[in-house]
């Protein structure tokens, strides 16, 4: 079952991506006290997010927090080595890079999905949320192939 504006979020494993390697949490820790821009995207390096969906939210930084967002965070179903290289080539220090490398989050919260027939196994939907103390203020899952609602500038018209 999907998650919804509301809930709380379940918990799951993940794993921050830093310069000085991977830093294991999880979903309950990292959401604690504080309200999170989270994009999630099926895949790093791949095409729409990394030319649309990553640099909307590096772009839009600044402008989210100054509307009261304490920390964005981008998620996917990747190792935490892919994700910090990623985070690296086309990230900013703005950006937490998540990796949900199990799929768990993805799986705990309903958005995830079978991207076997790509060759990309299991992956997580393209959405993002604003979390605040591990709670859902927002919500905007995309339609499948669609980038739109889950765009920084879409979470700032929401603010």
């Amino acid at each position: 079952m999907t998650v919804k504006v509301g809930d709380k979020l379940p918990q799951a494993a993940l794993t921050i991506a830093t310069p000085d390697g991977p830093q294991p949490t999880n979903s309950e820790d990292f959401f604690a006290g504080k309200r999170v821009a989270l994009f999630a995207v099926p895949g790093a390096f791949t095409p729409t997010c990394s030319a649309r969906h990553l640099p909307s939210f590096v772009d839009k930084a600044g402008e989210l927090k100054a509307k009261g967002v304490d920390e964005i965070a981008c998620i996917s179903v990747n190792d935490p080595f892919v994700m910090a290289a990623w985070g690296e080539r086309d990230g900013s220090a703005d950006i937490t890079m998540l990796s949900d490398g199990n799929g768990a989050f993805a799986e705990a919260v309903g958005l995830d999905f079978d991207g076997s027939k790509f060759g990309m196994g299991k992956r997580s939907q393209r959405y993002s949320m604003v979390v605040n103390d591990g709670t859902i203020e927002q919500l905007n899952v995309e339609a499948p192939g669609d980038y739109k609602a889950s765009s920084a500038e879409h979470m700032l018209d929401q603010l």
